[in-house]
């Protein structure tokens, strides 16, 4: 297919953005952080789905399963009950407390450092984890659509960060409500429409019995307890990685804030964490029919899952319209999680690291720091995508990634110290304690198969981190304070 007609696809799909966005700008800093909290939070639930699938989970997931089966549905299952975590237990806080950023609950619970500490964490994390996102999605796109029309690497990354920071930029948070909507509908109709027309190829009439009958549907593992894939290790891992990358992470939070109430940003996330279930068996699903097609063809597997999806669009005779959907699809993904991730950080960063508190959000101050603030990490975003290129070494911008997932353990220990216990910390302590946490951790997993008997870490790595920040706190509470 010409990468022409993709490029027309893609300009069309970012025409309907702009119109979004159009219609959904707000001249105040109201709309652009909580979208004046009036999001209807049935299409908050709905939107969120996409923007948490992200453009590496398009991808990812359905390269998962040739070496990992089914398993990961036993992390989806820890994250329904992880969702109903954060709807009982954070957001009635976040409500109560009237949180524009969530980061200030910090600053209330034990102050000044702490605010700053959580908020940079998030800000480090999401600025690495956006951009990584965006770069594995622009490096396909480069080489299906721009490299053979001779478009450089960074003149693909610039003008995508543009076109975003265009339509984020007045509407904000209440603009992302909306796109989200259409950029999950994409996704979804592009992973069905793969689906549908692989299955009519070689899965006969009955796709359930044929996937059923697949060496690819084993779904649970409870025999080698020290593997990563073991239940109960998966499950509570899918769980506390929910509560901390879901209900501690300004990005996702930031859209239930938006809803009117407490009781419909309840609504939103129960309904938003059930439907999580049957979008994840619809991805597994597309895997198994990648592997399966692919291997009917001759294909060569490749050895990184994550290029399973493209192989099979670019090399598996497919109509032209699923390339298309494909591409859209990928789009979507990718631009639904780095668009509410810009906002979240612009949030976080005016609110928490800068200082402008809630009575002040609306000055002319306010408004102007924040464009500029918008403006300034859309450019911070792009030149990272720029140097993971440059590094050029998957395992190498992996590993980075991998790095940014060790900081949400110190918001899981901050939070939960704060809100299970009445105990003051030494406050001058905790920036010290929350950069410990993660450096024990990496050198604990590094080690692990040696220090510990063969064992290795999965997931389950946060749950020790936020519980050395949460001893490392209570620690400081017996400490005797300096007069």
């Amino acid at each position: 297919m010409s990468p022409y007609y993709i490029i027309i696809a893609i300009l069309a799909y970012f025409g309907v953005l702009m119109l979004i966005s159009r219609i959904t700008s707000s001249k105040g800093n109201a709309g652009f952080y909580l979208g004046n909290r009036k999001s209807p939070w049935y299409v908050v639930a709905f939107g969120m789905l996409g923007a948490s699938l992200s453009g590496v989970t398009f991808i990812s997931v359905p390269g998962w399963v040739e070496a990992t089966q089914f398993s990961y549905l036993q992390m989806v299952l820890g994250y329904v009950v992880g969702y109903a975590v954060i709807a009982w237990v954070l957001l009635p806080v976040y409500y109560k407390l009237n949180l524009t950023s969530i980061y200030t609950y910090l600053e209330q619970r034990f102050g000044f450092f702490s605010q700053k500490t959580g908020a940079w964490f998030f800000f480090v994390s999401r600025v690495i984890g956006a951009s990584f996102r965006l770069f594995i999605v622009a490096t396909v796109l480069q080489v299906m659509v721009f490299d053979p029309l001779g478009v450089p690497f960074f003149v693909t990354v610039f003008v995508t960060i543009l076109l975003i920071w265009v339509y984020t930029n007045r509407g904000g948070i209440k603009t992302i409500i909306w796109t989200d909507v259409l950029q999950t509908t994409f996704m979804f109709v592009s992973a069905i429409f793969t689906i549908y027309i692989i299955s009519d190829k070689i899965a006969g009439e009955s796709l359930w019995q044929f996937v059923s009958d697949s060496d690819y549907s084993k779904i649970f593992f409870f025999d080698d307890w020290q593997s990563k894939n073991h239940f109960f290790k998966q499950f509570f891992a899918g769980m506390f990685i929910t509560i901390v990358m879901t209900g501690l992470d300004q990005d996702m939070m930031q859209k239930n804030l938006s809803c009117k109430n407490l009781k419909d940003a309840q609504k939103n996330m129960l309904s938003y964490g059930i439907a999580f279930v049957p979008v994840n068996i619809m991805f597994l699903t597309l895997g198994v029919m990648l592997y399966t097609y692919a291997h009917s063809l001759g294909l060569e597997i490749p050895t990184q899952g994550d290029e399973i999806f493209p192989l099979v669009i670019m090399q598996g005779g497919l109509p032209g319209f699923v390339v298309i959907m494909f591409v859209l699809g990928l789009v979507a993904a990718a631009y639904s999680s780095a668009d509410s991730a810009l906002t979240a950080l612009t949030t976080t960063f005016t609110v928490d690291i800068l200082g402008f508190n809630h009575n002040e959000l609306e000055t002319k101050k306010a408004l102007q720091t924040r464009k500029k603030v918008h403006i300034g990490i859309s450019a911070l975003l792009a030149i990272v995508i720029i140097v993971f290129n440059i590094i050029s070494d998957e395992s190498v911008v992996s590993a980075i990634f991998t790095v940014a997932g060790y900081t949400y353990g110190p918001l899981l220990g901050l939070f939960a110290f704060g809100l299970f216990t009445k105990l003051k910390p030494i406050e001058s302590w905790i920036p010290y304690i929350s950069l410990a946490s993660p450096v024990i951790c990496f050198i604990l997993n590094y080690n692990s198969v040696e220090w510990l008997g063969g064992y290795k870490f999965g997931f389950e790595l946060l749950i020790l981190n936020g519980a050395l920040v949460f001893l490392g706190l209570w620690i400081s509470t017996i400490v005797k304070k300096p007069a």
